[in-house]
């Protein structure tokens, strides 16, 4: 139930600090003084979109709080889990909407900012409101199939039957998918093959690439390879002034050095060492030079195998790891489009036992339905005549799709036929507001045990109604005041003395020049002297009927 409502700077309201009670709340006062304040703060809870109209003259924000006790917080707790929230703790709701010229609008659900779609979702759970137009729920068929699913205790069915068209639908779109892109698959295919086999045929080895770089800058410089080793071994041992050459003339200086003076053995030595290297470096540059050969098809085949591998680099990867991996990549595509075949019989076989799991959850949905129909007419035409409809007709009809959806294997329409020799017909196409307020209630009424949401809030759609008919809203609206928190704003006494809790809601003038709206609550002689001004005047002959009617409703 609503707990406590805060308001502060709303239109009229400066300051309002209201401790909601429970059953049947009547809001009463004059036209003008206010009262929609309330059912407007209402609204922002819920997540209606608010405007900076809104904010009461001379401040620059607004803002409205609502304390909820849940006695059952599991469906408050999903939606707030499913926006990574935390859970309400000890069963306390808490509600904030700020309204800022400057800094925006804002709403926060236990200190934690959330969007207006996800308050929106909360407050579906919370508060049902009415007021003398707003009756387009009524009107619409999937709200009339969940009143009637409520009445038949077969919310479960529904929600089950949706889940099973929801995974029926997904599966059939799949096979879809899959059966119409056949075409597509088929060029896809063709490609995949191509790439595939160019990669294999190249057989390329990791690593490679700097090998191939290696031997054919050498191929393609072997003839200046050759050249140059031949300077080398000349300069070495060859040519008639050669280093080696010169350095035997050197070797009988050295040996005559270390004759005379044995101190020169390590020159020696050194020098020996110098001679058999170079001799050495000699020898291992003819051999490198005999291995040298100028092989135009080898250079040639050393440049295509290069340009290969560039060519696939540039297609399917920078370095021959990437290539490699795009090719099992395609080959695993591949495998799944060839396969297509048997995701269809597998997709096939799921669609087969996701309908048959889909239709034996909507007959067990239609055979409640079915049977509660009737009973559910009945239970409201009892309520019709009491609110006034002496003679009006009251029919739930079930039509049959031609083709089942997510509610099932049946549409609704609420029938009704207000004269007697008149063909019922649609709801939507014959009620009057006035006549919808009353239907509604009667709706609400027989569904009271069922339905889910705690605080109905009724915004004057009492209009148009007067005696014996008031008496008997304000009966229906008491009892409603058994299964919920019931916010009436009236103008009708009959509604107002059947109220657990009576508030007056008044506009005073303010030393400041400015007019203030005041909610306070009323009882005793104060709620006599209010119900006796709705009743007409503050008269005895008014004192007493209001009087009448508390005793009444005592």
């Amino acid at each position: 139930m609503l707990r406590l409502l805060k308001i502060n700077n709303l239109a009229l309201v400066e300051d309002l600090v209201w401790e909601v009670g429970s059953g049947l709340i009547g809001v009463t006062g004059e036209t003008g003084a206010g009262k929609s304040v309330i059912v407007g703060a209402l609204k922002l809870i819920v997540g209606e979109r608010a405007s900076q109209n809104l904010i009461r003259t001379g401040c620059n924000s607004c803002s409205i709080e609502a304390v909820f006790d849940l006695e059952q917080p599991e469906g408050v707790n999903a939606v707030l889990e499913a926006a990574g929230l935390a859970s309400c703790e000890n069963n306390q709701l808490v509600i904030r909407r700020v309204i800022d010229t400057s800094a925006g609008n804002k709403q926060f659900v236990n200190c934690s900012p959330v969007t207006l779609s996800i308050l929106k979702k909360i407050g579906e759970l919370l508060v049902d409101l009415h007021g003398p137009h707003d009756h387009q729920s009524l009107l619409c068929r999937e709200r009339q199939l969940d009143l009637l699913d409520a009445y038949a205790n077969a919310e479960t069915e529904a929600a089950q039957c949706a889940d099973a068209y929801r995974q029926l639908n997904s599966l059939q779109i799949q096979y879809d998918e899959l059966a119409n892109s056949e075409r597509a698959n088929e060029q896809e295919l063709d490609l995949l093959n191509h790439q595939i086999a160019e990669i294999e045929s190249a057989e390329l080895v990791i690593g490679e690439e700097d090998k191939l770089e290696q031997s054919y800058k050498v191929a393609a410089n072997s003839s200046h390879l050759m050249q140059t080793a031949g300077h080398i071994i000349g300069a070495l041992g060859e040519s008639d002034h050669s280093i080696i050459s010169n350095l035997s003339a050197i070797t009988k200086m050295i040996r005559d050095l270390e004759k005379n003076d044995p101190s020169t053995a390590s020159f020696t030595e050194s020098f020996d060492q110098a001679l058999i290297e170079l001799e050495e470096l000699e020898s291992n540059m003819r051999e490198y030079a005999g291995n040298l050969e100028i092989d135009a098809a080898e250079i040639e085949a050393l440049k295509d195998r290069i340009n290969l591998i560039e060519s696939l680099k540039r297609k399917y990867g920078n370095n021959i790891h990437a290539i490699l991996d795009f090719k099992n990549k395609a080959a695993t595509r591949r495998k799944r489009i060839e396969g297509r075949g048997e995701e269809l019989e597998t997709l096939t076989t799921k669609i087969t036992v996701a309908n048959q799991e889909f239709c034996s959850t909507a007959r067990k949905l239609t055979l409640k339905r079915k049977r509660a129909a009737p009973k559910l007419a009945k239970s409201i035409s009892n309520h019709l005549e009491e609110l006034g409809f002496k003679k009006a007709h009251f029919e739930v009809t079930l039509e049959k799709l031609e083709q089942p959806a997510k509610l099932g294997n049946e549409n609704i329409e609420f029938m009704l036929s207000p004269n007697p020799g008149e063909p019922a017909k649609p709801l939507r196409t014959i009620a009057s507001s006035g006549e919808m307020s009353r239907i509604m209630l009667a709706i609400k009424s027989t569904l009271a045990s069922q339905d889910a949401v705690p605080l109905l809030v009724f915004d004057e759609i009492d209009a148009n109604v007067g005696g014996e008919i008031a008496q008997a809203v304000g009966g229906k609206m008491a009892s409603l005041g058994n299964h919920h928190q019931v916010i009436a704003i009236t103008h009708l006494p009959q509604v107002a003395s059947r109220a657990n809790c009576h508030y007056f809601v008044n506009k005073e003038f303010g030393s400041d020049g400015r007019t203030y709206s005041l909610l306070r609550k009323i009882e005793n002689n104060d709620r006599i002297a209010e119900i006796a001004r709705m009743l007409g005047g503050n008269t005895n002959s008014a004192r007493k009927h209001a009087e009448s009617l508390l005793d009444i409703a005592a």
